[in-house]
């Protein structure tokens, strides 16, 4: 079980910062300083998001994280919370911590995807990661709101 967690966390990570850096340069190279570009910018970046959810099938298939289209739909579950979580926290000017952040958001994601899609995890212990994760949500906005004030 941990090393199939940890082939996961791998590939997810090595995806993260992939999936950074091509947003990064369609974010880029889209130019985008108004409104009226931002549906063909986020359209861009959910192009992107998907073609790497469909790579991150083949990858985990590859290095025997099966079933791979489970365990990638997961992670892109919990990078969702994540990424909404997320925006609670206060931005850095590094680019290279916004790279660090990427692969480790994937990395964690793929590997508690990995863990709850294994066979032997009981539905107790998949329940409770799940209302951990899902948890979050409010923690973030409530941290959002104490920094910000209502």
């Amino acid at each position: 079980m941990r090393g199939r967690t940890g082939r996961a966390a791998a590939v997810c990570a090595a995806l993260g910062v992939l999936w950074w850096a091509t947003v990064r340069l369609a974010w880029a190279g889209v130019g985008c300083e108004d409104w009226g570009c931002l549906v063909p910018a986020v359209g861009v970046v959910v192009v992107i998001s998907l073609v790497l959810l469909a790579g991150a099938v083949y990858a985990l298939e590859r290095v025997a994280v099966r079933p791979g289209r489970r365990v990638a739909l997961t992670a892109a579950g919990v990078l969702i919370v994540f990424r909404l979580a997320g925006e609670s926290l206060p931005s850095w000017p590094s680019s290279l911590a916004d790279a660090a952040v990427a692969g480790a958001a994937f990395a964690v994601a793929g590997a508690l995807a990995a863990f709850v899609t294994e066979v032997g995890v009981s539905r107790r212990m998949r329940a409770a990661i799940a209302f951990a994760v899902v948890a979050l949500l409010p923690v973030a906005l409530a941290a959002a709101l104490t920094r910000h004030g209502f």
